[in-house]
């Protein structure tokens, strides 16, 4: 969301190209690693780093005692690479651990077709990119790298592998298959997650959970938390070790059951619900009072809270001034006359100027206590979490349930998030999302300013199309929230975002491919979830600006859903 018209996401369409979907070769006796220091443990030895941009470092490790840092600039994408010695016509399996954001993988001069994939890493901890590529009938050593991202942080990288024939230059140990992880125990158990835990495998570089025969997480450590599951149901968990050589066989199973749970918060919203941001300043789109939003609306998100200067404090300042005299008792009688038309009024956290940072225990408390505060002031039926600089999940989780045991079963959570920020349930706002699915009342993902990204089968879509909203919405869908927690964030006008605006009518369709199977564009999915919550706009005053256009078509449409 936007304090002024909008601005443009992060281009990511430059790796558009590149598939996530890893690619895992099978290790053969005669198979080794042709990488040379390839956790880095002689420091940056065999490698060459861009800009000097390149360091060896202690932590954070995947395996041994050192792994690479490499710091992007905005001109660099801080680049190290490798030479490799590869025996021609052979198949290689290409794989690292990385950390960090928009981290990529790849391998260059194989004389057939060059590979590359990539993460965004939006989650924190290491996770594991893999790829295959064959070489050529000439081919006798190929180019492989990792890099970040122009203007993005530093990423890590470790225990990187070009498993395949010996090219003859010498490398790194071959692994072996790791034995089966013992010990897997059930630990703390919620309404949708389990705590699990296991036994450290001698020369596993990593884990992988399996959930009633499925993998559903790879970690790389001795415990994980499976997050998305259903309350009061019993599930079956194994685990296996991995490293460059393969995959070990599955553990023991053992059964974990979470624990019931109530009604999800938002007793008092729709089935199917409109959310529109209303707007407390001035940018040019329409100017309104609360009692100007449209009936179509069914929550009014009021935009923006302020920081205060206590950490994780919020407080809200009325912009009489620029709202031409609205007078905060007005403001006020305006949210009551709202209530008794059955609308939610709820106070937002954050937008593309949000500064709030919840980052440990006190500033979380302060959070819900100032939050609980204004809704007891204006009467604010809850929050509405658009920080769109990132969030941690285990303290804005912590926040948001505090508040949730401060306001009772009927408060209302909304969640903001950009698209990056749900390409993965190892993103902090999907796991916050999954973290507090009891009390969560709906995610608006912001399907604009954000270039084109990864739909749930694989394939990269660009924003403005069906296949977008609906490809997107089905990673939310398939990664555990309920389908009365998803709704499609759409800007009201061509001015209420950088890019990304699309026809009511586009909309409606995507809504109709969700909830129905029809109206549906190239991508078409397996299922359909006539649950779907329905629809978000930035902005009610943006779609005043435009006669209303937005809210009157798709208001109708979300409310007439099954």
């Amino acid at each position: 969301m936007k304090r002024a018209s909008g601005r443009i996401g992060l281009a990511v369409a430059a790796a558009g190209a590149l598939s996530m979907a890893g690619l895992t070769g099978t290790a053969y006796a005669a198979d080794v690693n042709n990488a040379k220091n390839a956790g880095f443990e002689s420091g940056l030895a065999n490698w060459s780093c861009t800009a000097g941009s390149g360091a060896a470092v202690s932590s954070p490790v995947h395996g041994g005692s050192a792994a690479l840092k490499a710091s992007p600039s905005g001109s660099d994408t801080g680049q190290c690479v490798q030479t490799v010695a590869v025996k021609p016509n052979s198949t290689y399996t290409l794989s690292s651990w990385v950390q960090g954001s928009y981290v990529y993988l790849g391998a260059t001069g194989t004389g057939t077709s060059d590979v590359s994939t990539w993460t965004p890493g939006t989650g924190g901890g290491w996770n594991q990119l893999s790829t295959t590529f064959r070489t050529g009938a000439s081919t006798t050593s190929v180019q492989i790298y990792t890099h970040g991202w122009y203007g993005q942080p530093a990423y890590y990288a470790d225990d990187i592998s070009v498993f395949g024939p010996d090219g003859g230059g010498g490398g790194d140990p071959a692994p072996t298959i790791p034995a089966a992880p013992g010990g897997l125990a059930v630990g703390s158990v919620s309404s949708s997650s389990v705590d699990l835990s296991w036994g450290a495998v001698s020369n596993a570089t990593g884990y992988n959970v399996y959930r009633d025969g499925a993998k559903v997480q790879s970690v790389s450590g001795g415990s994980a938390t499976v997050t998305g599951l259903s309350a009061s149901t019993s599930y079956q968990f194994q685990v296996t070790a991995t490293n460059a050589a393969g995959e070990s066989p599955r553990s023991a199973a053992v059964t974990g059951k979470t624990s019931a749970t109530g009604t999800p918060g938002g007793g008092t919203v729709p089935k199917h619900a409109v959310t529109g941001y209303w707007q407390n300043f001035n940018n040019g789109a329409t100017v309104q009072k609360i009692s100007d939003v449209p009936a179509n609306y069914d929550i009014i998100a009021v935009s923006f809270a302020d920081a205060t200067g206590t950490p994780g404090g919020v407080t809200f300042n009325l912009d009489t001034n620029g709202l031409g005299g609205y007078g905060v008792e007005q403001f006020k009688a305006d949210i009551a006359a709202k209530h008794a038309a059955g609308k939610s009024v709820i106070i937002s956290i954050g937008g593309q100027n949000g500064t709030v940072s919840i980052n440990d225990s006190t500033s979380a408390t302060n959070f819900a206590n100032s939050v609980y505060s204004l809704m007891q002031t204006y009467g604010f039926d809850g929050v509405d979490i658009d920080l769109e600089n990132g969030l941690n999940s285990t303290y804005m989780t912590q926040a948001l349930r505090s508040l949730s045991s401060k306001a009772g079963s009927k408060l209302v959570i909304t969640m903001a998030p950009q698209t990056i920020d749900m390409q993965s349930t190892s993103g902090e706002y999907f796991k916050t999302a999954l973290n507090i699915k009891d009390i969560l009342t709906v995610v608006n993902m912001q399907y604009y300013n954000s270039g084109s990204m990864l739909g749930c089968d694989g394939k990269v879509y660009s924003q403005g199309s069906v296949d977008f909203l609906t490809a997107l919405a089905c990673i939310q869908l398939q990664g555990g929230l309920d389908p009365s927690q998803v709704g499609l964030g759409l800007p009201a006008s061509t001015s209420g975002a950088g890019s990304g605006y699309v026809s009511p009518s586009v909309v409606n369709a995507a809504l109709d491919c969700l909830t129905a199977g029809t109206n549906c564009g190239s991508f078409k999915p397996s299922r359909t979830w006539p649950g779907l919550r329905g629809a978000m706009t930035w902005s009610t005053n943006w779609d005043a600006k435009s006669g209303n256009a937005w809210s009157n078509a798709v208001g109708p449409h979300v409310h007439a859903l099954p």
